[in-house]
């Protein structure tokens, strides 16, 4: 396995459309391996493959409290219905924004159907954090950042934060 390098908000290849998996093979579950490493060790919940430069609808997380009482999901080529207008707003953050969190409203009801790392579909209808985080990585998947979701004077604030700890850090 290995640990991969976590993109940063403003990098522009966060913004690729990730194309869907056309076979679930030994590299896709080599990708998946490499993402659970990299998600467990920068202390993550999820983690989609454009966040890590690989274009591909693959996405992992794991939303358990205790290492021993893991439960690592892994959605392929995820398709995420909403079932009706509730909306909850969750504070989120994200490997790619580190440091920040914002309180974002999305759909409190979804139907997620996708394929696990050995390529049998699955449906699922998650609710609270689980069903948020779907929706949090199905949106990298898509080109889009959790930043996307809130005023634009915030989203500004956050990317020149970011972009001075780059410059710093070079």
């Amino acid at each position: 396995m290995a640990k991969l390098e976590i993109l940063e908000f403003p990098d522009p290849r966060l913004r690729t459309i990730a194309k869907p998996v056309e076979t679930v093979d030994s590299d896709v579950q080599q990708l998946i391996d490499d993402m659970f490493e990299t998600m467990y060790e920068a202390k993550g919940i999820g983690l989609a493959a454009t966040q890590v430069n690989v274009h591909k609808q693959v996405v992992v997380m794991d939303l358990s409290d205790d290492e021993e009482e893991s439960n690592p999901l892994v959605f392929i080529n995820p398709e995420v219905t909403i079932l009706d207008g509730a909306q909850r707003e969750y504070d989120e953050g994200c490997l790619s924004v580190p440091g920040f969190y914002e309180t974002v409203k999305r759909p409190e009801h979804i139907t997620v159907k996708a394929l696990d790392r050995d390529g049998n579909a699955f449906e699922m209808t998650p609710d609270g954090l689980l069903a948020v985080c779907i929706q949090h990585e199905l949106d990298h998947l898509n080109g889009k950042l959790f930043v996307d979701h809130i005023s634009k004077l915030k989203r500004e604030r956050i990317r020149h934060k970011l972009e001075k700890i780059h410059r710093q850090s070079a």
